[in-house]
């Protein structure tokens, strides 16, 4: 069949992960504590062994993408993230959300690297950017429709969204079968030796690209540190809204219409936000040092949202960091992302965002934990303090690329590789 516009591709596939993703996450939480009850320990090792998974598969599957096929990468991660989820939602034990979030670990190990890298293959590095603040807004748009959509099913049963979040996966599978393009890959260079011999010889030319560039391994330390930080805060947030406060007597909700509703508010003005920037962003993204000084400013302050969340004494306090933090995070995510994907050679893109992403599971498998068991001997007001803090300290990376010479994005080719092995 004739494929479409990658692009256009891209947009599709991003509304519809926000449409599986905003009914499940909508929900999941709640599902976790009242129907698996899991505690606030469980429910960060849930995370951790998610992210031990990444770390497993990460760079594997990153080298596979760079030495067969990126779009093969991708498809084969939306199948097996269907199947994940719906295993997750037909079983409400411990253990099975336990093993379910290791088959969505190897699925977004498919997804992470290969992704990004087949959209600057088609679109061109110089105009990733403005494709990822145009999906963004389409992800939140959908993502508000969405948030109804599970809510109306987690009234009926709550697994019910977490079943439909793993159709949805599956039908686009089938749709990145028929419609996803891959006219711009190049694979690494491969010769008669083997596919074991081929993907090592793409893993040392990517690992060669990262020694060789300080700003990228700055922006690897950058992502274990915002793993470490995020893991506890995604895990945590809506265990500290059931248990510390109490929520608004208004239409008699029950708590899942609420964080139905927060999350709804948080789509509007995540989009709000970057409509109102959309120009600026999208040239921000094509200039390191601007996008340097905008992450510090986003970085700074959505740590300090964090920490009012954390202190806040008040319901609507509450909500209203969260709502800062997320529009702090609309702004930041496309720009961190573009800067990334443009300072990587094309040749091994995949593997190096996929040593991107092991970083950051890295962080999270190791920082999650420690916020969890925090959250259980001192409360959940305390494991987010801490992470408000794991959340600054990634500030310094990028204080480190405004230094002269240190943003600049790199055109350089893969470094050959030594001649005696």
């Amino acid at each position: 069949m004739k494929k479409l516009d990658a692009g256009l591709v891209y947009i599709v596939l991003s509304a519809m992960i926000a449409l599986a993703s905003g009914a499940m996450f909508t929900v999941l939480s709640v599902y976790y504590v009242t129907t698996v009850g899991l505690n606030p320990l469980q429910l960060v090792l849930v995370g951790t062994v998610l992210e031990a998974t990444i770390l497993l598969f990460e760079v594997p599957t990153g080298v596979v993408a760079d030495t067969y096929s990126r779009r093969l990468s991708v498809t084969i991660g939306m199948f097996i993230l269907g199947a994940a989820w719906l295993l997750e939602g037909s079983i409400p034990l411990f253990i099975a959300i336990l093993a379910a979030e290791v088959v969505r670990g190897v699925g977004e190990t498919f997804l992470s690297g290969a992704l990004d890298a087949w959209l600057a293959d088609e679109v061109g590095e110089a105009n990733v950017g403005a494709v990822y603040v145009r999906s963004g807004q389409v992800e939140r748009l959908v993502g508000m429709a969405a948030i109804g959509v599970g809510t109306g099913l987690a009234t009926l049963h709550l697994n019910w969204a977490v079943l439909f979040g793993g159709l949805v996966y599956l039908l686009l599978g089938v749709f990145l079968v028929l419609w996803m393009p891959e006219t711009g890959f190049t694979p690494v260079e491969r010769q008669a030796r083997g596919p074991l011999a081929d993907m090592a010889h793409t893993l040392r030319a990517g690992s060669r690209v990262v020694r060789g560039h300080s700003l990228l391994v700055a922006l690897l330390v950058g992502s274990a540190v915002w793993g470490a930080a995020s893991e506890g805060f995604d895990r945590l947030w809506e265990a500290h809204l059931l248990t510390n406060f109490v929520f608004p007597s208004v239409g008699n909700f029950q708590p899942v219409v609420w964080f139905g509703i927060l999350n709804f508010a948080a789509s509007l003005v995540g989009l709000g936000v970057t409509r109102l920037f959309q120009s600026r962003l999208e040239a921000v993204t094509q200039q390191p040092h601007r996008a340097a000084r905008w992450l510090v400013v986003t970085k700074v302050l959505a740590s300090l949202a964090v920490l009012a969340f954390a202190l806040a004494g008040q319901f609507w306090l509450a909500v209203a960091a969260l709502l800062v933090r997320g529009a702090l995070m609309a702004i930041g995510g496309p720009i961190h992302r573009a800067w990334l994907v443009q300072t990587i050679p094309a040749p091994v893109r995949a593997t190096v965002l996929s040593m991107n992403g092991l970083t950051n599971a890295f962080g999270q498998t190791a920082g999650g934990p420690g916020v969890g068991a925090l959250g259980n001997t001192r409360g959940l007001p305390a494991a987010l303090v801490a992470a408000s803090v794991l959340f600054l300290l990634e500030v310094p990376v990028y204080l480190r690329a405004l230094l002269p010479g240190r943003s600049a994005v790199t055109d350089s080719p893969v470094p050959a590789e030594p001649a005696a092995q």
